[in-house]
């Protein structure tokens, strides 16, 4: 396996690989991915979230599944083409918004009822991760979600699916209330405690 990056992974990272394919992943055309989409959106316990907030849209493939479940929507991206695909894919629902935002450096105000970070994480060191973490504690709102879901197999990202969500968790300080794995990737709900009474 090739040695890790020591830091985390910025936005020349990621313009280099959108500028070679506007679809690096295959986000909407892969098997896999769409049965992944389906998981993660089954995976949510509340049929309908108030403000949301999803780090890492990418070309929004997951974002317009997830906005019919949203009052609003905020989904945030660190390179531009591929949050240019994504406007023009939700250009047709107006209670999601897309920023360019380098998290956990940047973060939006206010708090969320739901954050989802699907095949993100990793990307960070542990020292970002760690203020992600924190971040994303922080604002949810009582009783909100995170969302984490990640690849499990051979990468070449800072750290693993597995670390980048044990790591997480450990630094969220939030309960867990569900994991599960599928062959290739592992979803783990966080959530903030509802105030007591």
């Amino acid at each position: 396996m090739t040695q890790r990056p020591a830091r985390s992974l910025g936005p020349d990272y990621f313009e280099s690989i959108y500028a070679a394919d506007a679809d690096p992943w295959r986000f909407a055309s892969s098997e896999y991915e769409r049965a992944k989409y389906a998981a993660t959106l089954a995976a949510l316990p509340r049929p309908h979230y108030g403000r949301a907030f999803e780090i890492g849209c990418s070309i929004g493939v997951l974002t317009a599944q997830l906005a019919a479940r949203c009052d609003s929507l905020l989904a945030v991206d660190l390179a531009e083409a591929p949050l240019a695909a994504a406007r023009a894919r939700c250009a047709g629902l107006p209670n999601v918004a897309f920023r360019r935002m380098a998290v956990p450096g940047d973060w939006p105000d206010g708090a969320f009822d739901l954050i989802l970070l699907s095949e993100v994480v990793y990307y960070l060191d542990m020292a970002d991760l760690a203020r992600l973490a924190g971040r994303v504690a922080a604002a949810l709102a009582p009783g909100g979600e995170a969302l984490l879901v990640h690849w499990t197999g051979e990468t070449d990202y800072p750290l693993s699916g597995d670390a980048a969500a044990e790591g997480f968790i450990a630094a969220a300080g939030l309960p867990v209330i569900r994991q599960q794995r599928a062959e290739a990737y592992r979803l783990d709900l966080l959530r903030r405690p509802p105030p007591p009474g």
